[in-house]
C-alpha cells in the first residue's frame, strides 16, 4: 500500500538543515514536498562539500524525494504563483528568522486567508515571540544556550558539541510531530493552525532529565564523558582494540559480570559490591575496571557479556555502522536514483509500518528540476505562460 501521507502536499521554504530535515521526514512518509528555492543559487547547502556523484552529500542527505521549484520570491508574479499553490497544499513549512515571511508577503495570516485549512509550521532559533526572537541562531547556538554543551565532554574539559546537529534535528523532530498532530486535529475541526517551533525550546525539552535533577536537588549537571551520573558501570570502557559499553543496573547482574570476568573477589569487596559503594569509590573503581577491560578485545567482551545476558555494545565508527549486518537488514542503508539514473547511498528511515511503508527511492532534485511540471500539473499553466515567466526571470 502507499505510504501514510500519500494524499498530503507540503510547500517547503526550508533551507540548510532544520526545515529540510523536517520536510524530508514528511516526504519519507509519502507526502509530496515542493521545495521552493532561489533561481541560480538555490539552498546554500547545495554547495556544501564533499560531493557525491556531483551532488552535495549534505544536500542529498536531507532533501531526497522532494521536488524543486526555482522562484524569485522578490518578484510579484512569483508571489502570485505561491498564493496559487497555498490554496492547493496542506502544509507550509519554513525556517526563516521571524519576520522574513511577513516581508515576503507570505505570513500565516496571508496564507490562512487563502487557505483556512493550511497548517503553517515555522521553525526558528528562538520562536516567534520572546526577548531573543530576532536573534540569529545555528545548531551550536541552540546546543549552547539550551545547556547541552555544558554537559557534554569530559570533566574539566572545554564545552563539547554533540557529534551531530541535535539543535537543528531536535527542532525538526518536534516540528514533524506537531504537524502530524495538527493534521489529525484538522480532520476534526476542518481548520488549520500555526505551529511555532523554537530550536532553544526543543533543547530545553530534550534536557528533561538534567532539568528534573536540578529541580529536585539544585545540582547543576556537569560533563561526565560517557558516564551515567546515577549508575556504574554505565559507560564506555577501553579494550585492547577499542571500547565496550557496559551497563549494569541490577546487583545480580553485577554478580554475573564479576563471575564471568573472573573477578569474584569484587562481589565481596565493600568498595565495589553495591551501586552506592561503586559510586562512592568511583575513581578507584574506574581504574580497576579500565585495567580489567583492557585485557580483552571488544569482540571478546561482547561475546562474554552476551553469553551472560548483560547489556553491552561496541563503540562503532560510522564505517562500522553502515556495514553492520543488523543495520543493513533493517534497511537503514538504501540506494536512490536521480533523474540521470546516478545511484546514491542514503540513510534509511527508522519509521517502519506494517501496512503503509515509507517511500524512499528518489535522490535530491536538481535546482528547479520540477518548476515547469508543478506550474503545468498543479496550476494548469500553458507552455506559453511558462515561457513568459522564464523570460521575465520569475522562474
Amino acid at each position: 500500500m502507499a505510504a501514510p501521507l500519500k494524499d498530503i502536499t507540503v510547500l517547503s521554504f526550508g533551507r540548510m538543515l532544520s526545515g529540510p530535515y523536517a520536510s524530508m521526514l514528511l516526504s519519507d512518509l509519502g507526502a509530496k514536498v515542493i521545495k521552493i528555492e532561489a533561481p541560480g543559487t538555490g539552498d546554500l547547502s547545495r554547495f556544501a562539500k564533499p560531493e557525491y556523484n556531483g551532488t552535495s552529500s549534505y544536500f542529498l542527505s536531507i532533501n531526497r524525494g522532494k521536488k524543486s521549484m526555482a522562484l524569485d520570491l522578490k518578484n510579484e508574479k512569483a508571489r502570485e504563483i505561491i498564493f496559487a499553490l497555498i490554496k492547493k497544499v496542506d502544509i507550509l513549512l519554513e525556517n526563516f528568522r521571524p519576520g522574513v515571511m511577513d516581508r515576503l508577503g507570505l505570513s500565516y495570516d496571508t496564507a490562512k486567508k487563502l487557505n483556512p485549512k493550511i497548517i503553517y509550521a515555522s521553525i526558528s532559533g528562538f520562536g516567534q515571540k520572546g526577548p531573543y526572537a530576532q536573534k540569529p541562531a545555528f545548531d551550536m547556538i541552540a546546543q549552547g544556550m539550551g545547556g547541552l554543551l555544558s554537559m557534554t565532554g569530559h570533566p574539566d574539559g572545554p564545552p563539547a558539541r554533540s557529534g551531530y546537529s541535535i539543535g537543528d534535528i531536535g527542532a525538526s523532530l518536534f516540528a514533524s510531530t506537531a504537524i502530524l498532530a495538527a493534521l489529525h486535529e484538522r480532520n476534526i475541526s476542518g481548520e488549520g493552525q500555526w505551529i511555532d517551533i523554537s530550536m532553544l525550546d526543543c533543547q530545553v525539552a530534550l534536557g528533561e532529565n538534567a532539568c528534573s535533577r536540578h529541580f529536585a536537588t539544585g545540582e547543576i549537571p556537569q560533563p561526565l564523558g560517557s558516564r551515567h551520573p546515577l549508575f556504574t558501570p554505565f559507560e564506555a570502557f577501553p579494550t585492547k582494540d577499542g571500547y565496550i559499553i557496559l551497563i549494569i543496573m541490577k546487583e545480580n547482574d553485577w554478580d554475573k559480570f564479576c563471575k564471568a570476568a573472573d573477578k569474584i573477589d569484587w562481589i565481596n569487596n565493600e568498595k565495589f559490591n553495591t551501586l552506592e559503594a561503586r559510586l562512592e569509590n568511583y575513581d578507584l573503581f574506574l581504574s580497576e575496571m579500565n585495567q580489567l577491560t583492557r585485557s580483552k578485545s571488544t569482540e571478546q567482551w561482547i561475546k562474554l557479556c552476551e553469553e551472560n545476558a548483560l547489556m553491552c555494545g561496541p563503540v562503532n565508527n560510522i564505517k562500522q555502522v553502515i556495514n553492520d549486518k543488523h543495520i543493513l537488514e533493517r534497511d537503514m542503508v538504501l540506494e536512490v536514483q536521480n533523474k540521470n539514473d546516478d545511484i546514491f547511498k542514503v540513510v534509511g528511515t527508522p519509521m517502519k509500518f506494517s501496512k503503509t511503508p515509507c517511500e524512499i527511492n528518489k535522490a535530491s532534485p536538481e535546482l528547479g528540476e520540477n518548476t515547469e511540471e508543478i506550474l503545468s500539473n498543479m496550476l494548469g499553466m500553458s507552455e506559453e505562460k511558462i515561457q513568459k515567466l522564464r523570460d521575465l526571470k520569475v522562474i
